[in-house]
């Protein structure tokens, strides 16, 4: 029996979001709220045209941008990464590809049949579509090396994953699009999308790929092409459903689900882009001489590594945090800022001292000038040896300018960040925050949303180590096609920030999964197949009504000790936090806050912690529904600890 029959348990998994799970009323991030406040206030504007599309100043700005990147890269550079490219070919990109994605036992002879079965049997049939892909690429290359022939991909697959392997009457689309149909979100997506107002709904039960199975599937029928609106280039309100387990935003999980998630999300990712025909051909960066600087030019782990021995909870390079701090005291009101040059004098004068002189305390930032600190900005972000974005996924994200539709681009932003490395997510996170804040005071700056993302994204997107090809074509579709790119990182950066519910729920069924290891050496498929079926019949029975629930407590040396909690179907991590905080921090018998100068007293900030079970540990959303976790991860811990900086516990 081969690994292809691991496959025919893949739509069982896609189904409608069930009353546990999802709620009806939506949720929009912070973010989201402030910016379709901004965009739904016409004073607040020049003009209406404005908000659609970049004017003259704008496009002059992008191309004075790109000039600046072109005059500091060499053509020797750009001839290295091209060579460098071209060598990257011949099975190494799906090679490395399947390691990255966890599945590199596919393609050795080292893993058992268990491993194989426990790392296929999450993914849905789109994904295993996109890995099966890479396998036949992988096997067609090696064979053309004339090196020993690898194992055949239908020792693996057995055969073409294809609709058979469902009962004829029930295909993964059937599924897919039962799921959206029945979800009540998903008649209120097409109501607003007629109606006047400009809202999108974003659904993340659903793997992003089968959603775009199911919408190109729709967009066949001609009653749907109707419902397709010429793009006027406004950006609209988009608002997630609220998933009864809460918002799980990346700093959430344990850095063991992260690695998981960053599988997953690389093989939903590829899997999107082979049904979207987008071009994810990673570029591989070769080796580049670091300069003997502390600052600029420096690998950004490296900084961070370095700072971090200065401030271990440090997320991002001191060196940027101090510029984006005076940035956003000094410069938010200068008109033009980010767009007016600084003096490229002074500017070269200022890196000079700075690096000499910024880690032993002894650079003043008084006599800096707005402008000059707005080019150092660019300046830093432009000389990182390597793209902020990776050379890895540079292209890709440029790609996503020729994907139509917005809910598609959004799917693909938002996997694409969780793929970046922490320290390159960090950076990017508090750069596009500091965005956010300048477009906040365009009153008094005059930088809307089309002036930042024109001129910020060559700097992101254009770099010396990765061939682009962002640049090609008509000047003018070209500038609006990158700076869209830009507008929808700054705009809807809280929700590209967060992990689609269907990642978490991939990785709470591996983590299963893992854990009935002893129960797979049965070499028989078939029953295999039966065990790691959701149906299976060691799961309890879900609670529906009411019981009681003991909760840790681990906070410090203040508290320490257990919790009884009721739990009804209403009940939330909030309400258990609030019910601590009375019987633990604030009772006057065990009054346990800092009293301050002023005379306030000020408590631990608490978070409740998932940990074990089908979840290595998870920092839960205060809104989640505490009687649906226990029913999705019955098994799993709860701990009360004082939150750490960045959601993890320390």
């Amino acid at each position: 029996m081969h690994a292809c029959d691991f496959f025919t348990c893949v739509y069982v998994c896609t189904r409608e979001p069930s009353p546990t799970e999802m709620s009806v009323e939506p949720w929009a991030s912070p973010q989201d709220q402030a910016a379709a406040e901004h965009t739904y206030r016409p004073h607040s504007l020049p003009s209406q045209d404005q908000e659609r599309y970049p004017d003259k100043q704008c496009l002059d700005s992008f191309w004075n941008e790109v000039e600046t990147i072109q005059q500091g890269s060499g053509e020797a550079d750009l001839d290295h990464s091209r060579r460098d490219s071209r060598q990257s070919e011949d099975g190494d990109q799906e090679e490395q590809w399947l390691t990255d994605a966890g599945l590199s036992t596919l393609i050795s002879d080292d893993g058992e049949d268990v491993d194989k079965a426990v790392l296929l049997s999450t993914l849905t049939r789109a994904q295993a579509q996109a890995v099966q892909r890479r396998l036949e690429s992988y096997t067609l290359s090696r064979r053309k090396k004339n090196k020993t022939p690898p194992r055949d991909v239908r020792d693996i697959f057995g055969s073409d994953i294809s609709p058979t392997l469902l009962p004829e009457s029930q295909s993964s689309e059937d599924l897919s699009m039962a799921s959206v149909a029945k979800s009540p979100l998903s008649a209120m997506t097409l109501e607003h999308q007629r109606g006047a107002t400009k809202e999108e709904f974003l659904i993340t039960d659903i793997a992003y790929c089968e959603q775009a199975v199911i919408f190109l599937k729709q967009a066949k029928f001609p009653q749907n092409n109707t419902q397709h609106k010429k793009e006027d280039g406004s950006l609209p309100r988009v608002i997630c459903p609220k998933c009864r387990l809460g918002v799980t935003r990346i700093q959430d999980l344990s850095h063991a689900d992260m690695k998981k998630v960053r599988q997953l999300a690389l093989i939903d990712m590829t899997a999107l882009c082979d049904i979207l025909e987008v071009d994810v051909k990673r570029h591989k960066s070769g080796k580049r001489k670091i300069p003997e600087s502390t600052l600029f030019g420096v690998p950004l782990a490296t900084m961070l590594e370095n700072d971090q021995k200065l401030k271990s909870n440090t997320l991002i390079p001191l060196f940027l945090q101090k510029l984006l701090s005076f940035l956003e005291k000094k410069g938010m009101d200068s008109e033009g800022i980010l767009r007016i040059p600084g003096s490229q004098s002074r500017i070269k004068v200022l890196q000079q001292n700075l690096e000499a002189n910024f880690y032993t305390e002894r650079f003043s930032w008084d006599d800096v000038g707005a402008n000059d600190a707005a080019a150092l900005l660019k300046k830093f972000i432009r000389d990182l040896p390597e793209p902020l974005l990776t050379a890895e996924y540079l292209n890709t994200f440029s790609a996503v300018r020729d994907i139509t539709e917005l809910r598609q681009k959004l799917h693909m932003l938002n996997l694409l960040i969780l793929l970046l490395p922490e320290p390159n997510r960090n950076t990017l996170k508090a750069l596009l925050e500091f965005l956010s804040k300048v477009i906040s005071r365009e009153r008094k700056n005059r930088m809307n949303l089309w002036a930042v993302a024109t001129i910020m994204a060559p700097n992101l997107f254009l770099h010396k180590s990765v061939p682009s090809r962002l640049t090609d074509g008509p000047e003018k579709g070209q500038v609006e096609k990158a700076a869209d790119i830009m507008r929808l990182l700054i705009r809807y950066q809280d929700l590209l920030w967060t992990i689609p519910n269907f990642l978490v729920s991939q990785v709470r069924r591996l983590n299963e999964n893992s854990s009935r290891r002893y129960q797979f050496y049965d070499r028989r498929f078939k029953n295999l197949l039966k065990k790691i079926q959701p149906e299976t019949r060691e799961k309890p029975e879900k609670i529906k009504s009411e019981m009681r629930r003991s909760v840790k407590v681990q906070v410090g040396e203040l508290v320490s000790g257990s919790l009884e909690f009721h739990l009804n179907i209403h009940s939330r991590t909030v309400d258990l936090l609030e019910q601590f905080q009375r019987q633990y921090l604030r009772s006057p018998a065990n009054g346990k806050g800092k009293m301050r100068r002023n005379g306030s007293v000020v408590f631990p900030d608490c978070a409740l912690y998932e940990v074990g079970g089908n979840i290595g540990e998870h920092c839960l959303d205060p809104d989640t529904h505490l009687l649906d976790l226990y029913n999705s991860n019955p098994t799993g811990e709860w701990i009360i600890r004082v939150k750490s900086y960045g959601g993890r516990a320390p």
